[in-house]
């Protein structure tokens, strides 16, 4: 076991380990990695990211409307897919989108697991500008992003839920939010997280319904969630298992502090996966 774990901010620096880990394997366990751009307006949420599996890539792309509509695709191969640094572009099935990121910074924590170590990075709040369009309808797009940045050596069966999403407070103020549990979930130095004006602030345990209908902190309050679609993957290959289900949707209720939730826009999750 290593020292010094959970660690989140800038102690994460201060550790004697490659961060973000390198691809190399640890012991039998190859490094997973994945990056996942998400964005959530109230007209249209779209989703994009890459996962390796040791040298195996797995590249996916999708966008939600609020009638229930999804257009997505999921491929080993590039799938007409390219996210290269701050830009993310997608030119497949009837749906084109061109991104610029302006990251910065972000809340970086590792935990162990299983022995071994994870690390992962969570932006909120991102400015994304650029172009979204599907079949042939093009529209401007001048939004805010989440970006997940994870790798590490995860255990060979690894399960959570997971909850991103932004919005506005009642009175008016940006708000998004990074919840988890079954990864970085320890109860202090986790990757939980509220942002309110791009300020972040480490939130307590959660835990999630079953449906994925609800969400709900330890510390008061809770966020309920309305699908307007879902991305589903279910792959069984023997040595690799996955059971994935992510909703697209709309939040309300009551974040820790009293923060109310006028409108909230963003995903629900549950991954369970052998790898």
């Amino acid at each position: 076991m290593i020292d010094g774990l959970p660690a989140r901010g800038a102690r994460v620096r201060e550790l004697d380990l490659e961060i973000p880990p390198r691809r190399r394997r640890l012991g039998s366990r190859p490094l997973k990695r994945w990056r996942y751009v998400g964005v959530y307006e109230p007209g249209l949420m779209l989703c994009v990211g890459e996962a390796h599996v040791g040298p195996v890539p797995r590249r996916w792309w999708a966008v939600a409307m609020p009638d229930g509509r999804l257009v997505e695709r999921t491929t080993v191969g590039r799938g007409g897919l390219r996210l290269d640094g701050s830009r993310v572009r997608v030119d497949a099935g009837g749906v084109r989108i061109d991104l610029r990121l302006e990251e910065a910074g972000g809340v970086e924590v590792v935990s162990p697991h299983g022995g071994a170590w994870i690390w992962t990075r969570k932006q909120a709040e991102v400015p994304a500008r650029g172009r979204v369009e599907i079949d042939g309808e093009p529209r401007e797009l001048d939004a805010r992003a989440f970006i997940d940045d994870s790798a590490g050596y995860h255990a060979r069966q690894t399960a959570w839920h997971w909850s991103a999403g932004n919005g506005r407070l009642d009175d008016g103020r940006r708000v998004a939010w990074n919840l988890v549990a079954g990864v970085h979930d320890a109860p202090r130095d986790s990757e939980r997280t509220v942002w309110v004006e791009g300020e972040p602030r480490e939130v307590g345990p959660v835990r999630f319904a079953a449906d994925l209908s609800c969400v709900t902190f330890a510390e008061g309050g809770a966020l309920d969630f309305r699908e307007w679609c879902v991305r589903e993957d279910h792959t069984n290959l023997g040595l690799f298992r996955s059971d994935y289900r992510q909703p697209f949707g709309t939040f309300s209720g009551e974040l820790p502090g009293g923060h109310r939730v006028r409108e909230g826009y963003g995903v629900m999750e549950v991954h369970d996966v052998r790898w």
